[in-house]
């Protein structure tokens, strides 16, 4: 049976797939993001997750504010990038895993979620700069993919609570599915930022760091909120938070934190990674948390 290995969530900001493409990893206003990545590489590296099922906002490519679904779900077998045209190119098509997309789509529908499914689905920034700060490189990462959209742009927009029972949705799919795969959830976007307005650069870190910490010990907590809550909190962009609650919400197991990072400003945006594993699966591959 497939096994969930932990989630990760991750700032997707497009700026850096320029600092990327310009070598500035070492850069002294990127060394402190890109440095925040090295714990995920090593649990990457011990832990070797088969698939990824990722949580994200499409930024008007697959939809615009004229047909904008709640919830997206891709089945397809590759996902070609295609975005803004500035930053990281990816020449080569992430690989898809529609077997276990279809499992999880019927599974949603079952549970009553009104997903759209896309059988065609191009990707952009939301999707792709995570992978790369995940697996760093020139090559596509060695993983399959399930890309999983959350309205996050036009308004009415799903609440916490609900991308949380899609992502506790999500999850109970991924563990009935039979193939034996470890699966990592990710969830992309955030944190706190805004970028136009009146509260252009709005950063809101002890919001960002109350969130960080309850998606590990009380994620319900963040439920509590309406996504105009988060939108006052965090930001009118901020709201990609919803991403990440529904990364949290698939995590089935007692979660542990294994390694975070927060830093600020990346384009006006609070950057962060965090790195959550089911403690079932903490027993499988010993791993040294970072400090």
């Amino acid at each position: 049976m497939a096994r969930i290995i932990g989630g990760i969530g991750s700032t997707h900001v497009p700026a850096i797939g320029g600092a990327i493409a310009k070598g500035l990893q070492q850069d002294p206003y990127w060394r402190p993001f890109f440095d925040g990545f090295h714990a995920t590489h090593q649990w990457l590296a011990s832990h070797k997750p088969d698939v990824v099922v990722v949580f994200y906002n499409d930024h008007g490519l697959n939809f615009f504010l004229d047909k904008m679904p709640t919830f997206a779900v891709g089945a397809a077998e590759s996902y070609r990038h295609e975005d803004e045209g500035w930053g990281i190119g990816f020449p080569h098509p992430f690989a898809g895993d529609a077997d276990l997309s279809w499992h999880i789509i019927e599974n949603l529908v079952a549970d009553e979620f009104d997903v759209t499914t896309c059988q065609e689905m191009l990707v952009d920034h939301a999707f792709t700069i995570p992978l790369s700060l995940l697996w760093p490189g020139d090559k596509a990462p060695p993983v399959k993919t399930v890309p999983i959209v959350v309205n996050t742009v036009q308004h009415p927009l799903p609440s916490p609570a609900r991308c949380f029972k899609l992502g506790q949705s999500v999850g109970r799919a991924i563990e009935s599915y039979k193939p034996d795969v470890n699966v990592l959830v990710i969830g992309t976007g955030g944190l706190s930022h805004q970028l136009d307005g009146k509260r252009a650069g709005f950063i809101n870190k002890p919001f960002d760091l109350m969130c960080m910490e309850k998606l590990v010990s009380d994620p319900a907590a963040l439920t509590r909120y309406s996504a105009m809550d988060l939108v006052e909190q965090a930001g009118s962009q901020g709201v990609e938070l919803l991403n990440w609650i529904a990364m949290r919400g698939a995590l089935t197991g007692k979660v542990s934190k294994i390694h975070s990072n927060y830093h600020i400003p990346i384009s006006n945006t609070a950057s962060a990674v965090l790195l959550m594993e089911n403690e079932s699966e903490a027993k499988q591959v010993p791993f040294k948390k970072a400090s």
